[in-house]
């Protein structure tokens, strides 16, 4: 309900009139974007590459040193993540480059990723019990404002950062864990990976792709969020949140092959195993 200062300011009938608006273009927004995610997987598909066997760094057949990228992660890393992950799809199980179809791939996995939707859904829950934003009101439909705009954000955050920006700028938008870090250096790193990234010759750049493309997403948010939610300080309040929930992320993601080689049990590779 409106407070009656509300109601002073801005009249009964536009307010009715707005949060009517309001209510079908999140919706409507996230139609849109999982619409196009849909129609890319299907016709992206048949472009994928079929992945190479993973191979031990060393010397090449003609007896030539390889041109390995720099600060490549050890081998039995990624005997650990022999599979993509369903919960981070964006950690590196390989060294192999990505195609621009095998990025678009993964900004497909990661919009709708189950870490994704855990942190749609928690995040939506926390936002509704603080009632943020304003805009959105209470209730189980501005619930559904609220998660249907988060995995909107997220799609056009991954859309701008993992496929549109990495392709142009030649990067690599996947998190590159190392191998049983202690925690102040996981810390560090997990921060440090914020703003470098690879590119696809394994070099450390400025990663462009990764701060401008979620400010870019946010930018598109204030199309279908609430009208009195879209000043220019909301706009990157909302980014500044989005990079520390990325530098938490990549806390979690750094710790994941730990957690996923407890809870399958991998042991680590001997010598001689590729």
């Amino acid at each position: 309900m409106p407070s009656r200062q509300e109601i002073s300011i801005y009249g009964t009938a536009p307010v009715r009139q707005s949060n009517k608006a309001l209510s079908l273009q999140p919706p409507l927004c996230a139609l849109i974007f999982f619409g196009a995610i849909a129609f890319g997987w299907t016709s992206a598909a048949p472009a994928q590459e079929t992945p190479k066997p993973q191979t031990q760094t060393g010397a090449s057949s003609t007896g030539q040193a390889p041109s390995a990228p720099a600060k490549i992660p050890p081998v039995a890393l990624y005997d650990q993540l022999q599979k993509k992950s369903i919960f981070f799809p964006d950690i590196a199980s390989s060294t192999e480059r990505l195609s621009t179809g095998q990025k678009f791939q993964l900004f497909v996995d990661n919009s709708i990723s189950l870490h994704t939707l855990t942190w749609a859904a928690l995040g939506s829950a926390v936002n509704q019990a603080e009632n943020s934003p304003t805009g959105f009101g209470q209730g189980w439909d501005a619930y559904a404002k609220r998660f249907g705009s988060s995995m909107g954000r997220q799609a056009s955050s991954n859309f701008f950062g993992e496929f549109l920006l990495a392709s142009a700028l030649h990067q690599d938008p996947r998190f590159y864990p190392e191998v049983k870090p202690t925690f102040s250096h996981a810390v560090k790193y997990s921060v440090q990976r914020v703003f470098v990234t690879r590119n696809d010759d394994g070099r450390d750049v400025a990663n462009w792709s990764g701060l401008v493309g979620p400010l870019m997403a946010e930018g598109l948010a204030n199309v279908y969020w609430p009208d009195r939610n879209r000043t220019v300080g909301d706009t990157f309040l909302r980014y500044g949140l989005d990079v520390a929930q990325r530098a938490g992320g990549n806390m979690l993601r750094e710790y994941w092959p730990v957690f996923y080689g407890k809870i399958h049990h991998v042991s680590r590779p001997t010598a001689g195993h590729n």
